[in-house]
């Protein structure tokens, strides 16, 4: 059975600054540029069947400049939508909403962790058959590869919340005796 290798995209100005992105596709900073190429060193010796990719052109430019091949585009691994949340930071949320859990609330106009679940385990069904024939990378965001790495680990999206993920960063995500398992995160390139 192969694993599935996460690759958090690039650092855009957004993400420097801690603001929300899901819909808002920017572009990466030269810094995230940078990080891109360096996961090129960190997935130099592996073979992938497929590279699925979100379809925002962070997550596709960051494949790019890593020298991966997109096979697929997947609406299903793009960021959670923020809805009214998009573009700003955690702070300015609370200032207005002090008890706002991500994870327990999701966002107004936007989804909730019920549908981020649904669309995470849907996603983990397409994957499955491309296990079988090897690794797939799956070049994402943040709170969606959380998201991912809870759901295969068969834990309640909540779980997600205990997971940091950096930008420009390598996890995988495999099985130990049969059982889904964590077997790196938030590695940065080598």
């Amino acid at each position: 059975m192969g694993e599935i290798v996460v690759i958090r995209h690039g650092q855009t100005e957004w993400s420097a600054a801690g603001r929300h992105t899901s819909t808002t596709d920017l572009d990466l900073t030269a810094a995230g540029e940078d990080g891109a190429r360096s996961l090129a060193r960190a997935l130099a010796n592996r073979a992938f069947v497929a590279v699925v990719s979100s379809p925002r052109h962070r997550a596709r430019r960051t494949a790019e400049l890593a020298g991966l091949i997109v096979t697929e585009i997947d609406n299903d691994i793009a960021e959670w939508d923020y809805g009214t949340y998009e573009g700003r930071t955690s702070a300015e949320i609370r200032a207005e909403a002090p008890d706002w859990d991500l994870w327990r609330d999701g966002c107004p106009e936007g989804e909730s962790p019920q549908q981020v679940t649904i669309r995470m385990d849907r996603f983990i069904a397409k994957l499955r058959p491309m296990l079988v024939l090897g690794d797939v990378a799956v070049v994402s965001h943040g709170h969606a590869s959380r998201s991912l790495a809870a759901r295969w680990l068969e834990q309640p999206l909540t779980f997600g919340a205990h997971l940091t993920l950096g930008t420009a960063t390598v996890s995988v995500l495999g099985h130990e005796h049969d059982a889904p398992s964590l077997r790196l995160w938030n590695a940065p390139p080598a």
